[in-house]
């Protein structure tokens, strides 16, 4: 990963790949290039044989304070719609590789609804999640609406998004938005550390377990069991599934391979 990035740092450690985004004396605020630097990475990560799990992080004391405001204030309407900005956001959720995020401090507005693309999200103690965007005459436009309503169910994205007030971590973990809460010191450590357990797991399980949980997020309970079903029998022609049962059978750990 020798290829230098403008709004993030890049790094490979092992199996697991990070991504940090470096604007650190605006709390990571999130631009356009920045946005266009993160889904590249991520889509190489997410075709590199040798990443088996993506980890989103901000350097500084802040994971993403928010969108940057001097970048859009100007806008209008058409402009926006012809720009259509946030196609490129709908990429992160078509990568197929499991992505965790580690939040400190600020991750609020697009820094929120970021966060909310990873699959499985870990915040520091001092973590602050919230979308102001009301305050500002506007609203989410990265699916800040969606993915939290699809979280913490009506009622309750519906305070958050009309106040815009601030979620504590505590608060964020109890609604089931967040996994854990971790002290900031060991933030960084226990999110690694998590990510490589994950990243020994058979790879196209893996890829296929996380393609079928998001569809049980949009698909009745029918359509997704019959998608369930046909994942789970295509595992099998997959020579890890030989692996995996055979190592069980040995009583020895699997050797997987991707394949």
């Amino acid at each position: 990963m020798n290829k230098e990035y403008q709004f993030i740092d890049v790094s490979l450690h092992g199996s697991v790949g990070v991504v940090a985004l470096n604007r650190p004396k605006v709390l990571n605020a999130i631009n356009r290039p920045m946005v266009t630097e993160i889904v590249t990475v991520i889509e190489e990560f997410d075709r590199n044989e040798q990443v088996k799990v993506i980890v989103l992080c901000g350097n500084g004391r802040a994971f993403a304070a928010g969108a940057d405001i001097d970048e859009m204030a100007e806008a209008n309407a058409i402009e926006l719609e012809l720009l259509n900005q946030f196609t490129e956001w709908d990429r992160i959720a078509w990568v197929k590789k499991p992505i965790i995020g580690a939040v400190q401090g600020f991750a609020l507005g697009g820094g929120f609804e970021l966060a909310l693309c990873c699959d499985i999200l870990f915040a520091a103690h001092d973590a602050e999640f919230g979308f102001p965007e009301i305050s500002l005459g506007v609203m989410p436009g990265a699916g800040g609406t969606q993915r939290l309503t699809k979280l913490m169910g009506k009622s309750k994205a519906m305070e958050w998004l009309l106040t815009g007030d601030r979620m504590s971590a505590n608060e964020a973990l109890h609604y089931g938005v967040i996994n854990r809460v971790i002290a900031k010191e060991l933030l960084l450590e226990e999110t690694m550390k998590f990510a490589n357990k994950i990243a020994k797991q058979a790879p196209l399980s893996l890829r296929l377990i996380k393609e079928s949980v998001l569809k049980a997020v949009d698909y009745s309970l029918y359509e997704g069991m019959q998608y369930e079903r046909k994942n789970f029998y295509l595992l099998f022609a997959s020579k890890d599934q030989k692996e995996g049962m055979q190592a069980f059978i040995e009583k020895r750990k699997p050797n997987f391979e991707g394949e």
